[in-house]
């Protein structure tokens, strides 16, 4: 079954040119990853947003999507929990900074603690 179209926007972007002179660049060139040393990571507590629910979150990744994804999984099987990946950020379900941070210096990532 077809996926029914709101408007074009659903369409995404094209561009069609005769001119063999013309570059068309899409945005998907993501940038390297960083080497774990390298990484400058920042844990931090919040609830805002959440419904009072607490979760870590870790920001400062630098690096590709998949590398990103592949760390979050990581920091959700070592804690046991649900999160997410939004906006670069990492977002573990609970209160796990401490545990998180151990976790994080082990595998070689520079962290820092943020907030209270």
């Amino acid at each position: 079954m077809a996926k029914k179209l709101n408007d074009l926007s659903a369409l995404g972007a094209f561009a069609y040119s005769t001119n063999e002179d013309v570059y068309y660049d899409n945005g998907e060139n993501e940038e390297e990853t960083l080497p774990k040393n390298k990484q400058q990571l920042e844990a931090i507590f919040s609830n805002k947003g959440r419904g009072g629910k607490t979760v870590t979150i870790i920001r400062g990744f630098v690096g590709t999507e998949s590398d990103l994804k592949a760390l979050g999984k990581l920091l959700k099987n070592k804690c046991g929990v649900g999160g997410s990946i939004k906006d670069g950020d990492i977002i573990i379900q609970g209160k796990y900074r401490d545990k998180i941070m151990d976790i994080l210096l082990k595998e070689g990532y520079k962290v820092k603690r943020v907030g209270g």
